[in-house]
């Protein structure tokens, strides 16, 4: 059978698929259910300074399994406390990626440096939540704010730095290449879509907050598109994310370019064992294909274009 294992900027992965951030990372159990089921690598929630409540329901829409709605408003425990879910899921010997989000360089900065210290494997900077004030797009839209970002945190740690990018902007590429230049191992592609449903009958939006972000595989060719271009533009590696709920998915995205996968929304309409099947399905599609390791089809639409 194929290898799955495969390098992500000097972090080394049993196979190519990562829970998304946000997704089933509430506690140091329920990310060592992910890696359980066959996740090669976990994303905490994002985590900030103090505890965040999030935003009142209703925080989710979605519709026949195509895309999934959420305004979610980042809800965390904090800092202070998200460790020790950390070290519940690392005693259990989970490759543990922590994620943070924060207002400016100095905080993310802060909290990347006490994220590192509970034993995760690598950071990665959630620049590009579409739905929070002062945080996320609002600030990672600014190729100026994403490297003096990236900077301060690769100077604070001395794990991988991988920055979260929104696809809610004009050129997702200048966002990839001010990363790198801040000294990001790796780009993660795409947070969310911003996107809106209204409630005809209430005649109003559906989500409490108003806006949210869309996910699923409404937003698999936005996601594609997104590490295609970025893919020709880098040398750090590529995550891809956005719709991955089956093998073939994440197939199409390694031959786009990235090194690895999240999965996120498949999890919420299938549960965590998405991950057993869509690892065993990548498996048997480079089998047929005459593929020795997942490393030999990273780009390889790239070659034939």
């Amino acid at each position: 059978m194929a290898d799955l294992r495969v390098d992500l900027a000097g972090v080394p992965l049993r196979n190519p698929l990562l829970l998304a951030s946000g997704i089933w990372g509430e506690s140091g159990d329920s990310l060592a259910g992910a890696w359980d089921a066959g996740a090669g690598a976990v994303i905490t929630k994002s985590i900030g300074r103090e505890p965040r409540p999030g935003y009142a329901n209703p925080t989710v829409d979605s519709w026949d399994r195509w895309g999934f709605l959420n305004a979610m408003g980042l809800p965390n425990p904090g800092i202070d406390e998200y460790p020790k879910e950390v070290e519940v899921a690392r005693s259990r010997g989970v490759t543990v990626i922590g994620s943070v989000f924060g207002h400016d360089a100095d905080e993310f900065a802060e909290l990347a440096e006490k994220i590192a210290a509970t034993g995760v494997v690598g950071v990665e900077l959630n620049l590009s939540c579409p739905h929070a004030e002062g945080l996320g797009t609002e600030i990672g839209s600014d190729p100026t704010e994403v490297e003096a970002i990236t900077r301060a945190v690769v100077h604070r740690v001395r794990v991988p730095v991988i920055a979260k990018l929104t696809p809610n902007t004009d050129d997702i590429v200048a966002l990839a290449v001010a990363a790198e230049r801040g000294g990001a191992a790796a780009v993660s592609a795409v947070n969310t879509v911003r996107a809106l449903s209204i409630n005809a009958k209430l005649r109003r939006p559906t989500l409490s907050h108003g806006l949210g972000g869309l996910s699923g595989p409404a937003i698999k060719p936005v996601g594609l598109a997104c590490v295609w271009q970025i893919y020709r533009k880098v040398k750090i590696p590529v995550v891809g994310v956005g719709g991955v709920s089956t093998g073939e998915d994440a197939l199409e995205y390694l031959l786009a370019g990235a090194r690895a996968v999240q999965v996120g929304t498949a999890v919420a309409f299938d549960g965590i064992k998405v991950f057993t099947s869509i690892r065993d399905e990548l498996g048997r599609l480079l089998d047929e294909m005459g593929i020795a390791s997942v490393a030999d089809v990273v780009g390889g639409a790239h070659r034939a274009a």
